[in-house]
């Protein structure tokens, strides 16, 4: 079974930072690529930033210059460092891995989201 866990969410004023990391864990194979999103209250979820296993990575625009995402392959862990945050980035962030289950293989590999972890900045 996979688990994909995140952390680092938590209270932030506009302008500050905060560094949010996903540890996938469990029967895996491989893992392609890893991502986050977001859902703001009332809304929709939305993509925020994507990293392939090669480290090429894409970003919203509504978010680039101030994200980062980075991966360590070693640790099945996928962060994201944002910096100048806005109160419109008050969301639950989730973290999601395309990866292959070992016990699935000949199922291809699939999408996994974690819980999520709440991000609030303040005005």
């Amino acid at each position: 079974q996979v688990q994909l866990v995140e952390s680092g969410g938590g209270l932030v004023q506009a302008g500050g930072s905060l560094r949010l990391s996903c540890v996938a864990s469990g029967s895996i194979f491989s893992i392609n690529a890893m991502g986050w999103y977001r859902q703001a209250p009332g809304k929709q979820r939305e993509f925020v930033a994507r990293i392939n296993s090669g480290g090429n990575t894409i970003y919203a625009d509504s978010v680039k210059g101030r994200f980062t995402i980075s991966r360590d392959n070693a640790k099945n862990t996928v962060y994201l460092q944002m910096n100048s945050l806005k109160p419109d980035g008050t969301a639950v962030y989730y973290c999601h891995a395309d990866l292959l289950d070992t016990s699935r293989i000949p199922y291809g590999a699939m999408g996994y989201w974690g819980e999520g972890t709440l991000v609030t900045v303040s005005s």
